[in-house]
């Protein structure tokens, strides 16, 4: 095994390391199902819906329904294994990546891309909400045409 595939073995582990200790402080049993969905959440290279999810595993759990992928999804949402990504589009999309950062989905086509912003991150929180809540984080995040769709408009 070269090292690149080793070392996204090691992450994997580390990642499933992670997704039991968690599981087991809040009182989640760990099945087969569960650990399919987290691992085709984690492979992901985009940020894909419950549907999404659900059409990749149903060949390995053909009993698993969409309703148990998407509420075990908003769960993982709910104990810190994964985000509920933002948009004005539905369904609700997810996220694996719990560093921070921030998204632009494409308006056209429903693509979310990550991106780093240290300008974004720096966003002041205005007195008005600062005095009157407790801001937990901040999320930017931006919509409008990605790469192949603005081509698209273009011609």
């Amino acid at each position: 095994m070269d090292k690149g595939k080793a070392g996204k073995a090691e992450h994997l582990e580390e990642k499933l390391r992670n997704f039991r200790k968690i599981c087991h402080k809040h009182g989640m049993k760990i099945t087969p199902q569960r650990v399919a969905i987290y691992k085709e959440l984690l492979s992901s290279k985009k940020h894909p819906s419950a549907s999404t999810i659900h059409r990749r595993i149903e060949n390995y759990y053909p009993n698993i329904s969409l309703g148990t992928v998407n509420s075990t999804l908003l769960v993982f949402a709910k104990i810190g294994l994964a985000r509920v990504v933002e948009s004005s589009g539905d369904p609700k999309r997810f996220d694996p990546n719990l560093e921070p950062h921030h998204h632009f989905r494409c308006i056209k086509c429903g693509k979310i891309i990550d991106f780093q912003s240290s300008a974004y991150d720096g966003i002041t929180v205005p007195v008005e909400i600062d005095q009157r809540f407790i801001v937990l984080g901040k999320k930017v995040h931006l919509e409008g045409l990605c790469d192949k769709c603005k081509m698209k408009v273009k011609t």
